[in-house]
């Protein structure tokens, strides 16, 4: 495997104002516009059509309504998603907000089908929840930050009851579960982002959200990839397969879990970590405590 260089951590520099960090640590979310082009729009759902209109089942995901279909670990799925993985202007924002100890927890391929009619708008499927629910289990609502969502929409969610993420902005700091006044389906506060196709809505596992109805004539298409901290074990996989590995940079190899650079010595922090490279070069600070 390649060693530390300039070319295989070939990242962008988008440094983030005080006011977004603020913003996210505050608030648990941020929005970033204008992520993704149109050919790569284009490329993506002409590949995840062909998934969700396969019989394949390995990875597999949907709901027993058949209003959600999905696919775990979609970068070993098809190459499409692979970019995903560093893509230019999200990854290093990842950095500037968790941290550059980092590894992917899931890359999720998600489509939420139309609503039946008559359904309320303020139907809420998933319902208000936090991620990284295996960890909820054993510890409750008393949960670090641990895991940051990136959720790349492929449709136009730009009205109303679309199907989009709802967040519950500040909730990141709530140590119980989030009150719902009676009689309502959200709590106060609650967001519905207007979200163009290639626009990235970023939020940490803390935040508590739901999907929206969609109550369009349109399938509402997403990729979330979550990154966690290196110590955090991955949602979708535990080890990438060899054929994967085979196909990724050495950061992308880095950032589903496997060293930089292999040696027999014991490194303390796991060995060389190139985005840590990365943050010294541009001034970014490479471990973000959480406060």
């Amino acid at each position: 495997m390649a060693h530390a260089n300039e070319a295989a951590i070939d990242l962008d520099w988008h440094p983030l104002s005080d006011k977004e960090i603020r913003h996210f640590d505050d608030k648990g979310y941020l929005i970033v516009r204008n992520v993704l082009n149109s050919d790569t729009i284009e490329e993506l759902i002409e590949v995840s059509d062909q998934l969700m209109a396969s019989d394949q089942r390995k990875n597999r995901q949907h709901s027993t309504n058949n209003l959600y279909d999905s696919f775990r670990n979609c970068i070993s799925i098809d190459d499409a998603f692979i970019p995903l993985l560093t893509q230019k202007t999200i990854l290093p924002v990842v950095v500037q907000l968790l941290g550059a100890d980092l590894q992917l927890m899931t890359s999720h391929l998600i489509y939420k089908y139309p609503d039946p009619p008559g359904t309320p708008d303020t139907t809420r499927l998933p319902g208000w929840h936090r991620d990284y629910a295996i960890a909820t289990k054993t510890h409750g609502n008393k949960l670090p930050r641990i895991l940051l969502k990136c959720a790349y929409y492929f449709t136009d969610l730009s009205e109303p009851n679309s199907g989009a993420t709802l967040v519950a902005p500040g909730s990141n700091h709530l140590l119980e579960r989030i009150p719902i006044p009676k009689g309502q389906a959200d709590p106060e506060g609650a967001l519905e982002p207007r979200l163009q196709p290639g626009d990235c809505l970023l939020f940490e596992n803390r935040i508590f959200h739901a999907g929206a109805t969609n109550l369009t004539d349109q399938i509402r298409k997403a990729v979330m990839f979550g990154y966690g901290y290196r110590w955090v074990v991955p949602m979708d996989y535990r080890t990438q397969e060899q054929t994967v590995l085979d196909k990724l940079s050495p950061l992308e190899q880095y950032l589903v879990g496997e060293p930089f650079v292999k040696t027999q010595e014991f490194h303390p922090g796991g060995g060389e970590n190139p985005l840590a490279a990365w943050c010294e070069q541009h001034g970014a600070p490479a471990v973000r405590p959480v406060h």
